[in-house]
């Protein structure tokens, strides 16, 4: 799907509220603090679209199903933003706090959730942190089974809370136990023999922004590839409450937030941003060219 100049960028945000990040997820938040949250993730995100509609940038948004339920008119902005609306479960929980019968349920229930709020088929998903790994490869299976199209839940770098290093770093077809399904994986950059993180989130933020674009150059240069980028709306509130946590995770959280907005500004005008819906479509046409891996085999 290479384009030269036009090479597509997938632009997406995975839309929770701040006390539901992973770093947070044994804190006990009051439902005083919750709904504050909650309030300020809508704000946010509303700026979001407004920055992307002057911007003429199509966005695929992966949206917390208990979110939704509780902001549907933000739902129907997307769309009539002409944004995708894509699922990031239902609790934002990650996969390996659940059984492969919870998850099931968790997924349908975000897909019912988010398709009732936006009037449109929800085709892709993104696990919370990532963590569709060899340990979860049940879950490519229950996706495939759900009607899914895509998954964007593989990070092929070495982290202590997900990654699968050995995955592919362009689109692929992934395989669970016993269904395939396309997967769009973050983007990395391949450097002195390991693949280096540079897709958003923290990274964006600690990282120069030189670092995300040789990182997207060097994908614009591989076959059958696109860059997949990826954010978050408390990313871009300053100064939301900061959560109690502990020094590692407090520096993860919070590093570089304060410039975040003028850097996606930046970057909004660099490139040709798609959908990640658009994109995966064009890769189903190239299935048999593209890359197979194996999750269920990683794990044996």
């Amino acid at each position: 799907m290479n384009e030269g100049n036009g090479f597509p960028v997938v632009l997406s945000f995975d839309v929770e509220e701040h006390h539901r990040i992973e770093a947070a997820a044994d804190l006990k938040c009051s439902p005083e603090v919750q709904a504050r949250y909650s309030g300020r993730t809508a704000e946010t995100t509303r700026w979001l679209l407004d920055l992307l509609a002057r911007k003429n940038v199509k966005a695929t948004f992966f949206v917390v199903g208990e979110t939704a339920r509780s902001h549907p008119a933000l739902i129907r902005a997307m769309v009539e933003g002409g944004h995708e609306v894509a699922s990031h479960s239902f609790e934002h929980r990650r996969a390996h706090r659940q059984t492969p019968v919870t998850f099931r349920d968790d997924a349908r229930i975000s897909k019912d959730v988010l398709e009732q709020a936006s009037g449109t088929e929800v085709v892709g998903f993104r696990a919370p942190t990532f963590s569709v790994m060899p340990e979860t490869a049940w879950a490519i299976d229950i996706l495939a089974d759900l009607g899914f199209r895509y998954d964007s839940s593989i990070f092929p770098v070495r982290h202590d809370r997900y990654g699968v290093p050995d995955a592919p770093r362009t689109p692929f077809l992934v395989r669970g136990y016993r269904r395939e399904l396309l997967e769009m994986p973050a983007s990395t950059l391949r450097l002195f023999g390991q693949n280096l993180p540079v897709a958003g989130g923290g990274y964006f933020r600690l990282f120069p922004t030189f670092v995300m674009e040789r990182g997207i150059r060097q994908l614009a240069a591989l076959p059958h590839s696109a860059a997949v980028l990826y954010f978050h709306p408390w990313e871009f509130d300053p100064d939301q409450p900061r959560l109690p946590l502990g020094l590692v995770s407090k520096f993860r959280t919070y590093v570089g937030i304060s410039r975040s907005r003028r850097r996606l500004g930046r970057l909004l005008s660099r490139h040709r941003f798609v959908r990640m819906a658009d994109a995966a479509e064009a890769f189903e046409r190239e299935l048999p060219s593209l890359p197979h891996f194996s999750l269920a085999r990683q794990a044996a």
